[in-house]
């Protein structure tokens, strides 16, 4: 696959991400069926496999459990090999996912990712948000915080896994790049798109899949090509542990991009 380039952060990503929910939690979930967690092999086997596809870009975040300690110890090959794109503002504990959207939060939970992630820097940082986009950016200091890590060089990019037309566009306007969600069945989101790409802001897809629920080698191929299709599309973003399925998707993107 052909690396893309992530708005206009200097960084470059596969036009597939792989999503790491599932290395590290299997509670309150959206997928179609329950899955074990794997193990330390399965989870070295799926990165291997990643790599050897062309993809680079890693979504893992504090909120998916055991997710980013187990990339700490498990990730192969190079740090600068890999883009690693984590979260801020979700906290998943005990079952029960409860948000923080503070200054001092957003600080010490990237402290913590970078310690977690076995790395002294961070490709992006995206704010997590609850679904309150515009109260998160004006309100709350997640937004100031990300800035000052991102001059002190502890974070290259920073942005907002946002989930209103509103927060998105405000995070076009303030931000490097926006976590939109867009699928076939879902197009709400689109002016969102289209002002990263005016601005020049990196885009990244999540749901494209429909959390797994897009079935068969048609459903996904349409899938992708719509995504693909979307103005300012960087990557598309999924998670799965499952090799089959990461080398049929890979064979899409490629064959798409």
């Amino acid at each position: 696959m052909e690396l893309r380039e992530l708005g206009d952060t200097g960084i470059r990503v596969s036009p597939l991400g792989l999503g790491t929910v599932k290395f590290g939690r299997n509670q309150q979930v959206k997928y179609p069926s329950s899955f074990e967690i794997p193990d330390d092999d399965a989870v070295v086997h799926i990165l291997e496999v990643a790599r050897a596809l062309g993809i680079n870009l890693l979504d893992t975040a504090p909120a998916y459990g055991v997710a980013q300690q187990r990339l700490g110890k498990l990730l192969p090959g190079r740090r600068e090999d890999w883009v690693i794109v984590s979260k801020v503002g979700e906290i998943f504990d005990q079952g029960h996912s409860r948000f923080d959207f503070s200054h001092a939060h957003t600080l010490a939970s990237v402290e913590q990712s970078l310690r977690e992630l076995n790395t002294d820097y961070l490709d992006c940082v995206l704010i997590h948000s609850d679904g309150n986009d515009l109260r998160i950016l004006e309100q709350e200091g997640a937004l100031d915080a990300l800035r000052e890590l991102k001059e002190k060089g502890l974070i290259r990019a920073h942005g907002m896994s946002s989930k209103t037309v509103p927060g998105g566009l405000k995070v076009v306007e303030e931000m490097d790049v926006v976590m939109a969600t867009a699928n076939l069945e879902y197009d709400e989101e689109r002016p969102v798109l289209e002002a990263a790409k005016r601005k020049n802001k990196g885009v990244l897809v999540k749901k494209g899949l429909m959390s797994g629920h897009v079935q068969g080698k048609e459903g996904v191929r349409a899938s992708m090509a719509h995504v693909f299709s979307l103005p300012g599309v960087s990557s598309m973003i999924i998670g799965t542990i499952n090799e089959q399925h990461l080398r049929q998707n890979a064979a899409v993107a490629g064959a798409l991009t």
